[in-house]
C-alpha cells in the first residue's frame, strides 16, 4: 500500500495543510519515503511527530489489524511521506506486528530506513541494525533518549560509532526536540548521497 491508494483522504489532508502554512502538494511517485523501525519504547512516535507534525493518516496493514501511520513532512526542501511501523525486536517475525513491519520493509521502496534505538539500552539493539544493513537496507541509526543516557554517565561515541558500523548515526533527545534539526540534516544528506 502506498500514499496514492487512500489519494482522496491523502489529497484532502494535503490541501488542509496548503491552507495551513502553504505546504504545498508534490506528486506521490516522486516523494522521498523515510521509514521508522526499532523496538517498542525507543520514541519512534515522537520522532514520526516531530517530522510530520499533526496530519496523518492511520490505517490497517492490509489483511491485518496491525496500525500503520503515514504522514508528510519536508526534510531537505523536499517532501518525505514518512511511515511509523510496529514495534520489532529483529528481521526473523514471531509477532503479527513484526511480520507486518518486516513485509512493509522488503514490499516499499525507501529511500532511507531509520533504525531509531534507545541510548540506555543500545547494545542489545545493534544486532538489528546489522540485520538491516545485512538485507541491503538504506539504513540510519537514530540513537534516541541521549538526555536519559546522559543522566546515568553513559557516554557514546557517535562518531566512533557511525565509522565502525559505516553508517550515519545521529543522536536525539525527540521528546526534548534535541538532536532534529541535524537528524533531518543526516537525513538529506544520505539521500541525496544515494541518488548521486
Amino acid at each position: 500500500m502506498d500514499c496514492c491508494s487512500q489519494k482522496g483522504n491523502v489529497l484532502s489532508r494535503f490541501f488542509k495543510r496548503k491552507q495551513d502554512n502553504s505546504f504545498s502538494h508534490q506528486n506521490c511517485n516522486t516523494r522521498k519515503k523515510l521509514v521508522l523501525v526499532g523496538t517498542p519504547n525507543v520514541g519512534k512516535s515522537v520522532i514520526f511527530n516531530r517530522l510530520t507534525g499533526a496530519y496523518v493518516t492511520v490505517s490497517n496493514y492490509p489483511g491485518t489489524t496491525v496500525e500503520i501511520f503515514r504522514g508528510t513532512g519536508r526534510i531537505g526542501g523536499e517532501i518525505f511521506e514518512i511511515i511509523d511501523t510496529p514495534g520489532m525486536y529483529s528481521l526473523m517475525p514471531i509477532t503479527e506486528e513484526e511480520r507486518v513491519t518486516r513485509t512493509l520493509l522488503f514490499n516499499e521502496n525507501f529511500d532511507i530506513v531509520v533504525h531509531v534505538v534507545d541510548a540506555k539500552n543500545i547494545e542489545r539493539m545493534l544486532s538489528m541494525t546489522m540485520q538491516l544493513k545485512e538485507a541491503g537496507l538504506p539504513v540510519m541509526l537514530v540513537v534516541n533518549m541521549m538526555d536519559e543516557a546522559e543522566r546515568l554517565g553513559r557516554k557514546i561515541d557517535l562518531d566512533r560509532l557511525s565509522a565502525l558500523l559505516d553508517i550515519p548515526v545521529v543522536g536525539t533527545s525527540a521528546a526534548l526536540n534535541r538532536g532534529m534539526d541535524q537528524m533531518r540534516r543526516k537525513v538529506a544528506e544520505y539521500v541525496k548521497k544515494r541518488v548521486a
